[in-house]
């Protein structure tokens, strides 16, 4: 029998976030079928968010209008008259059309309600991106800025060649000016330019590179971070390094004689002496001392190293370069920003569609988004940022032409208004049950990798 500890306050905050994101997401999305469909005279018989199969927890009757909360939270929907969708209302499709009915309108209005859904995420994509300049403003960390170079958490980075200490300069040829760029670029990229002692070299990614990663990822631990020097911020009370004499603002910069001036330095020297007591020198103002202190099971000593971006910044680590904008100029910086998010979605669904790469085992369910959100504090700036990253992924999946999605109905109206033949209510019906296969069985096996990494082939 194996027991699995799960902390349960952090999988509970990670979940609220989740579905309080989902669900401004599809009550938008569906807002924009809703508004376009009365727009244009078309009888909206219910407006819900998530699925009600058999029953609901809440519903009330507005005018012709049901508004309603299901129990089932893979969406929502609205059910538009005369519209083969979800609801697989045959009785209604089988009688003559009505002029308030979804199939009585003209292609080029019918296109409009389709696409009214994804609209509304890409305008809310563009408003909270907005929000966020406006707010918090854009935060970056020049590459050139950091002092130390890169230090490489996965153990995957330095089996491909990259060393701490390395600085990254550009990949496939295209500088990287932002240090929150780096990993997006990595995971996409093909030839990496590094600086090494001063020196320019390159290092050449594996096609699978995003597959490797999946496949040894068992934790938040991000792949890298900035190099920094081991000055103690805070100390665990009645902790080891606190009985051992170390105190606030030491810089530890060796144990047991080997270096250990960075961070990672002194991780490893710490889990090389689990459980001994190894002599700790650092410098005190203009002292140097040794003290002996004792190393835990878990290869730590019981504090906290300066880290923060803007600690490190006024220590001359790195440089942290904070924009502000006004309201007005924050809504073309918004649009750009958008629209660099949704370029860096497409280039990840290519990988994916890659057999080659791997990309294909990393594809997640409920509990990989879940995971993106912080799962010790709600803060509302990341929040938001996944929020809108959502929602444009979201507009991009529902114009793929798969049927039941927007996009299968936009493909089928479409090739109507081009042709001037309209697909038959029965070859709709079939094309709605085989999306609904098709999406169920995606929905499955995305969520199957999230629990039992179907796709890793676990």
């Amino acid at each position: 029998m194996v027991l699995l500890a799960i902390n349960w306050s952090s999988v509970g905050l990670q979940a609220a976030q989740l579905i309080l994101s989902l669900s401004i997401l599809v009550i938008i999305h569906e807002l924009g079928h809703y508004l376009t469909a009365k727009w244009f005279k078309c009888r909206v018989e219910k407006f819900y968010l998530f699925f009600d199969p058999w029953f609901s927890l809440f519903k009330k009757k507005v005018g012709e209008t049901e508004y309603g909360v299901g129990w089932l939270p893979l969406g929502g929907y609205v059910k538009i008259a005369g519209m083969i969708d979800e609801s697989m209302d045959k009785e209604q499709m089988n009688r003559p059309a009505q002029p308030w009915e979804f199939r009585s309108k003209p292609a080029w209005q019918r296109l409009i309600i389709m696409v009214a859904g994804v609209t509304m995420n890409i305008l809310l994509a563009f408003f909270i991106y907005s929000m966020i300049l406006f707010v918090w403003g854009e935060k970056k960390v020049p590459v050139d800025s950091m002092k130390y170079g890169l230090a490489f958490r996965d153990s995957l980075m330095l089996d491909l060649g990259f060393k701490n200490g390395d600085k990254i300069l550009a990949v496939d040829g295209q500088s990287i000016g932002d240090y929150n760029d780096i990993v997006k670029k990595l995971i996409l990229g093909n030839q990496v330019s590094i600086e090494r002692d001063g020196k320019r070299e390159s290092i050449n990614l594996p096609v699978d590179l995003i597959g490797k990663l999946v496949e040894k990822k068992r934790s938040r631990t991000p792949l890298l971070e900035p190099r920094i020097p081991v000055i103690v911020s805070e100390l665990a009370e009645s902790g080891n390094a606190q009985n051992a004499g170390i105190v606030k603002g030491d810089q530890i910069i060796a144990v047991d004689g080997a270096s250990a001036v960075f961070f990672d330095e002194l991780k490893n020297e710490l889990a090389a002496h689990r459980n001994q007591t190894v002599q700790v020198t650092l410098k005190r103002g203009e002292d140097t001392l040794s003290l002996p202190t004792t190393v835990t099971e878990d290869g730590t000593i019981g504090f906290y190293p300066v880290s923060t971006i803007t600690d490190l910044d006024s220590m001359g680590v790195l440089k942290l370069q904070q924009t502000r904008y006004g309201f007005i100029e924050a809504f073309p910086a918004g649009v750009k920003m958008a629209g660099e998010q949704l370029q860096f979605y497409i280039d990840q669904f290519k990988k994916i569609l890659s057999p080659k790469t791997g990309a294909y085992k990393g594809v997640g369910g409920f509990k990989a988004m879940g995971s993106i959100f912080p799962d010790n504090v709600w803060d509302w700036e990341s929040f938001w940022r996944i929020t809108a990253f959502f929602s444009i992924i979201l507009a991009f999946m529902n114009l793929l032409p798969i049927p039941a999605l927007d996009g299968g109905h936009v493909m089928f109206t479409l090739y109507e208004m081009i042709s001037g033949r309209k697909p038959s209510d029965k070859f709709l019906e079939y094309a709605q049950i085989a999306g609904m296969i098709i999406l169920f069985g995606l929905l499955l096996y995305a969520n199957g990798n999230d629990w039992f990494g179907w796709g890793r082939g676990k």
